[in-house]
């Protein structure tokens, strides 16, 4: 069974590479922030930096690995998006259980968005943001987003949820496909075959794989 590690992320990875006008910053926890704007300013704070490093624009994949964790960890929810990616296995696991869950998925994510920046780096495409059309005590948000990169646009989604930390990134749409439900069918096959430990274990062996190749 080969895990989905680039189907949700590398479109975020392209999506990063943008050519706009680069907003006031917002930092994580801005409790005043539009969704649409910490969405640009995460996106843009990876890709900026990026850019300015000469290791990262080179594709130094551990220095790039660096950036998405100092640079785009802050504006997201992993621990949200693991537990509901794990589904209901999440409630009978062990508290060791769900943080090593959580850290295993979470450095997926990351090195997987850190491959796609690496790969795409090079890449100038434009990203247009939707603002978003909800009431203000809404507590969960998605982001519209449109990538254009010469005549071919995309979509790409992000959820978001109100936080007391603010708006926090938790999950992201491509063509159809929430980040969330394409890990859940994968995570639930594992955990009815091996359980919340064979789940473990599967995350921990494909990570070390990953390191090991790169």
């Amino acid at each position: 069974m080969t895990i989905h590690r680039l189907l949700p992320l590398a479109p975020l990875a392209a999506v990063a590479m943008v050519s706009v006008v680069h907003a006031q910053a917002v930092q994580p926890g801005d409790l005043r922030a539009s969704p649409e704007r910490l969405v640009q300013a995460a996106v843009e704070g990876v890709i900026g930096t990026i850019q300015a490093n000469p290791d990262t624009r080179s594709g130094d994949l551990g220095k790039i690995t660096g950036v998405v964790q100092k640079q785009f960890l802050p504006y997201t929810d992993f621990q949200r998006t693991t537990r509901l990616a794990v589904g209901s296995a999440w409630r009978t696991a062990t508290p060791e259980q769900q943080q090593q869950l959580h850290e295993q998925f979470q450095m997926l994510l990351v090195r997987s968005y850190a491959v796609s920046l690496a790969q795409l780096r090079e890449q100038n495409v434009k990203f247009r943001y939707q603002p978003v059309k909800t009431a203000s005590s809404a507590t969960d948000v998605v982001v519209q987003t449109r990538v254009i990169n010469n005549a071919d646009e995309m979509q790409i989604d992000y959820r978001l949820q109100r936080t007391a930390g603010g708006w926090k990134i938790y999950d992201i749409n491509m063509m159809g496909a929430w980040l969330i439900e394409v890990y859940r069918k994968q995570f639930a096959d594992i955990v009815a075959r091996s359980g919340v430990d064979g789940l473990v274990k599967y995350l921990t062996t494909h990570n070390a794989r990953q390191a090991s190749d790169n």
